[in-house]
């Protein structure tokens, strides 16, 4: 963990070449059976197994907070919107390059991707090596069976199961227009788009799996080096 290290440390590590890997997730509601670090906290799992096999990436500090507008009206949810998180992530890379030359974000917010996928492209246009993993999976949209799962996977204490229950189960490509219009609440009034009835631990855990074997092997395809050793913390 980046955090864990002090300057001279950190510096040794990326001289070696480190990959910097930082988790961008959000601080929203998940309905009432989910906590609101859920996005946070699977973008962070995520980031634990990349470098559980690769010795040349470091864990930065994660990014608790983004662009959740759509989730507006239910209590807890923390929004600093597309323009700011797109600025955040465009100064914290200009900052993180001065010391490592590579910068991997691990997203696991949908409302994320438009500003994560701006922020590349200005970044990369500076010849900054910036990459964003999107994961892509099948399963309900928000709160539903597979980030119950995911959650039960990660910390089953924390799940209200007794509180689980569906919300809009209508198909994403047909909710789209009505969430932009006006948001979640516009078409759940619990905040689930799906249904988590079902949702096991072991389901959980096969989903991080492959959600996290993509993340390697993606990583892998935009950088095939591995540091020989660790150096420090």
């Amino acid at each position: 963990m980046l955090a864990d290290l002090t300057w001279p440390e950190a510096g040794a590590r990326a001289a070696a070449g480190a990959i910097l890997a930082v988790a961008v997730g959000a601080t929203e509601q998940h309905g009432p059976h989910l906590p609101l670090s859920t996005d946070t906290d699977v973008a962070a799992e995520l980031c634990a197994r990349l470098v559980a096999v690769r010795p040349d990436v470091l864990v930065g500090p994660a990014i608790p907070y983004g662009a959740s507008g759509e989730h507006a009206g239910f209590a807890g949810t923390l929004s600093i919107g597309q323009a700011a998180l797109e600025l955040l992530v465009v100064e914290l890379c200009r900052s993180a390059t001065a010391t490592f030359d590579r910068i991997l974000l691990v997203n696991w917010h949908g409302g994320n991707i438009e500003p994560l996928r701006r922020a590349e492209g200005l970044l990369r246009s500076e010849s900054r090596d910036v990459r964003v993993y999107l994961p892509r999976f099948d399963g309900d949209p928000h709160a539903g069976r597979a980030e119950t799962a995911l959650q039960l996977a990660l910390a089953p204490d924390r799940v209200r199961g007794d509180l689980a229950a569906a919300g809009d189960t209508r198909p994403l490509s047909e909710l789209l227009p009505l969430l932009r219009a006006g948001g979640v609440r516009a078409v759940s009034a619990n905040g689930v788009l799906g249904d988590p009835a079902g949702a096991t631990a072991a389901e959980g855990a096969a989903l991080l799996d492959r959600v996290g074997a993509d993340l390697i092997d993606r990583t892998r395809r935009w950088w095939p080096d591995v540091a020989p050793e660790r150096t420090g913390t």
